[in-house]
């Protein structure tokens, strides 16, 4: 284990350790920050806790007290176990994203790992992170259905279509039950939406990058297609909310805030930032306008989970992206309003 901040201190007013994998991820790293906000000490896993692309995972309040980072990789059990030891939760939260043909097995041992290394280090409760592509893939799901947490895509399918990325997700969620059910380990599952929001890495990742190149017009056409999203300050408060709430185990939680047709998508970053040249073309496939679906969050509503307006997450998402240097900064005739 390599520690690269202060071991964790003796406050009495501190809350248990618990470990969070992929810390310096765009979800990860905002599950520290709640973690650390909410008083725990966060021991945060990495391939390599020096590199610099870590350094915003230093620099969050409480880190320095209260936050480990240690460097591990969910494809090494023996690694895993060191770090889990002492802890009283696990939030697994790592994930590759791409569509490798390696991806699904990858992910399906990345999280029997977890789950294994877990419970045999005495971790009482995981979160895992899942997504909503684990959800909503099904083309032979009724227009009319309410997408809640009993809906799965259909695998077929998303193998069909070329999204590996859905399976994988899927895979790993169906072994982190099982696995989880085997040990008597506590699971709940977080199904995040497309994730969007200010970032505390200095990277890009994906979802910021697709607002990015629409807003800046660099896609050249927008789609007939329906999209959910979440803020992802929303998905960290959930994943803290499952771990903390006595009877989120054996649950998955749908965290979505909105479903949009790309259509509403780019008028709402025209109306947000009128002076980008947003993507305007619409890419006419010949069939109906897709129609957004219905969706339930009633369930992390339950727990007291507010979700942010999307007006407000996608403003600060480009506020993000200029004072991170990924697009230019265009002063606007007149400040765009929430």
């Amino acid at each position: 284990m390599q520690s690269s901040s202060k071991a964790a201190g003796g406050n009495g007013d501190e809350k248990h350790l618990v470990c969070v994998t992929g810390a310096g991820s765009f979800i990860g790293s905002w599950v520290v920050k709640e973690l650390l906000l909410r008083g725990y000490r966060v021991r945060g896993t990495a391939r390599d806790p020096a590199d610099r692309k870590n350094a915003h995972l230093l620099a969050l309040d409480g880190a320095e007290e209260r936050l480990t980072l240690c460097r591990a990789n969910v494809l090494h059990y023996d690694g895993l176990h060191d770090v889990f030891r002492g802890c009283h939760g696990v939030f697994h939260v790592a994930s590759p994203v791409s569509n490798d043909p390696k991806l699904v097995p990858t992910a399906v041992e990345g999280t029997r790992n977890v789950i294994n290394a877990a419970a045999d280090a005495g971790v009482r409760r995981v979160v895992f992170t899942s997504s909503y592509g684990a959800v909503h893939m099904d083309p032979n799901r009724s227009p009319d259905t309410v997408l809640d947490e009993s809906c799965w895509s259909d695998y077929d399918y998303c193998k069909q279509t070329g999204n590996l990325y859905c399976c994988a997700k899927m895979m790993a969620e169906v072994v982190a039950t099982e696995e989880a059910a085997k040990r008597g380990l506590e699971l709940a599952v977080v199904v995040p939406a497309v994730t969007i929001g200010p970032s505390l890495q200095q990277t890009l990742n994906y979802s910021t990058d697709h607002v990015a190149r629409f807003l800046t017009g660099a896609k050249p056409a927008y789609q007939n297609t329906v999209t959910g999203y979440i803020d992802v300050r929303d998905v960290a408060r959930a994943h803290a909310l499952v771990y903390e709430h006595p009877d989120a185990r054996g649950h998955r939680y749908l965290c979505v805030s909105a479903v949009m047709h790309r259509t509403d998508f780019v008028g709402l970053l025209r109306d947000l930032y009128p002076q980008y040249p947003v993507t305007a073309k619409y890419e006419d496939d010949g069939k109906p306008t897709a129609s957004p679906y219905r969706f339930s969050n009633q369930r992390l509503r339950d727990l007291g989970l507010e979700f942010t307006d999307m007006r407000t997450s996608f403003y600060d998402t480009v506020i993000c992206l200029q004072s991170r240097g990924h697009i230019p900064v265009i002063v606007p005739r007149q400040r765009a309003c929430l």
